[in-house]
């Protein structure tokens, strides 16, 4: 087992998704070893600024790390039919480990919108958070110049597949199951805002990025955008603006000025697609119509 050292913090998951796009790093879409003593691959460690949270007391960070050749045994070399979802990031493929566990396997485009510090990010953040409404990281492979991560896998998806596109053939989301959603994943942020130390801020809350496994359970992934909270007496941590057009929080985009509540506004924005099956933005929809949140408070003032 590989472990990544803290970066002097003590400390104490499969991701595919055709959402929105990003802003400045653009999220994947659905889905989503073990690993021996291999030497700590170069590159990985050398970010500066990836503070980290902790919880307890642990020096180092574990994750189990593969070889580029056993995800590729796992993914029938990355086969066409093995491909869950594409982005900017790159690709995510089902894959199946020597001990039959199913996984999600997400190979970053190594000319594409997810660099090397947001895959740290993502390593570190799950590797340390864990909770029953986050999705599980397996591992990583930082073979050279490839970047992967390997996730559990999620069998039905994200929930952007259930609201939104939703083939003749399929049923739609009853009102429980979506309130099931809604209410897991307000327990995962609640893990993130309130149990973390510092907080979490997740800064890429929507519904391509909420996993569905078996009875509709539902877990946040994709964390290659998050940020640790302020702390003290600080009321805001300052940013660059990044996330997803259509669940920004407004001051946030405005000001650069991060906090839990942007992540809040953004739970906001889903749950009005779960209520009204509205995508965040439609472009197909008339002008005054396509901006979801637009259109709600619109629609209660008059």
């Amino acid at each position: 087992m590989g472990c990544l050292p803290c970066f002097g913090s003590s400390g104490k998951g499969e991701p595919a998704k055709k959402g929105g796009a990003r802003k400045d790093v653009p999220s994947d879409r659905r889905a989503t070893g073990v690993g021996s003593d291999k030497p700590k691959p170069q590159g990985l460690l050398d970010s500066k600024d990836a503070v980290i949270p902790r919880e307890g007391n642990n020096q180092h960070i574990a994750a189990h790390t593969f070889t580029f050749r056993e995800l590729a045994a796992a993914t029938k070399n990355f086969r066409q039919d093995c491909l869950l979802g594409e982005g900017g990031f790159g690709r995510v493929y089902r894959g199946r480990l020597d001990n039959g566990q199913a996984v999600a396997v997400k190979q970053l485009d190594r000319n594409g919108l997810q660099g090397n510090r947001e895959f740290l990010v993502e390593v570190l953040m799950l590797s340390l958070l864990h909770h029953d409404n986050l999705v599980n990281l397996i591992g990583y492979c930082a073979d050279g110049d490839q970047r992967l991560l390997v996730y559990e896998y999620m069998p039905l998806g994200s929930l952007e597949d259930h609201l939104h596109d939703i083939p003749p053939e399929k049923e739609p989301l009853d009102w429980n199951t979506r309130m099931k959603i809604a209410a897991g994943a307000a327990k995962g942020l609640e893990y993130l805002h309130d149990k973390a130390s510092p907080p979490v801020i997740y800064r890429d809350f929507k519904s391509s990025n909420i996993l569905l496994g078996e009875e509709f359970h539902p877990k946040l992934s994709d964390f290659g955008l998050a940020k640790l909270g302020p702390v003290g007496d600080k009321t805001h941590v300052s940013t660059r603006v990044m996330g997803t057009y259509g669940y920004c929080a407004p001051e946030y985009a405005m000001t650069g000025q991060l906090t839990v509540k942007s992540d809040v506004y953004s739970f906001g924005v889903v749950f009005l697609e779960l209520i009204t099956g509205r995508k965040a933005i439609d472009n197909t929809k008339p002008h005054g119509e396509q901006n979801l949140v637009a259109w709600v408070c619109s629609s209660i003032l008059h």
